[in-house]
């Protein structure tokens, strides 16, 4: 069964750093996005990263300031967050995805898991 598992959200100022975790259960993927909802608004795609990691995808708002990026051995996407701001604040989730320059992240299935929150107050 398909399943994808969050993980490495928490409280932190402005200017701070989080790793975000994407665990899978061990199913191959083409591309891995990340995706935020943040209070009031839809979810949107963050981050993407192609299998093999030959490509990667960046919101413009993020770019420089978040890394993607996986290992292979473990299953796993992370995001990499530095230089948090305050908009960066909302519930992270990843989902296997179709991701192309635009950056256009989408997820394929419509099924999301708990997520993680980030929230980012001083």
């Amino acid at each position: 069964q398909l399943q994808l598992v969050e993980s490495g959200g928490g409280l932190v100022q402005p200017g701070g750093s989080l790793r975000l975790s994407c665990a899978s259960s061990g199913f191959t993927f083409n591309a891995i996005g990340w995706f935020r909802q943040a209070p009031g608004k839809e979810r949107g795609g963050v981050s993407c990263i192609i299998s093999g990691g030959r490509s990667t995808y960046y919101l413009d708002s993020v770019k420089g300031r978040f890394t993607i990026s996986r290992d292979k051995a473990k299953n796993t996407v992370y995001l990499q967050m530095n230089s948090l701001k305050p908009e960066d604040t909302g519930v992270y989730y990843c989902a296997v995805s179709a991701c192309h320059v635009g950056p256009i992240i989408r997820p394929l299935f419509d099924s999301w898991g708990q997520g993680t929150q980030v929230t980012v107050s001083s």
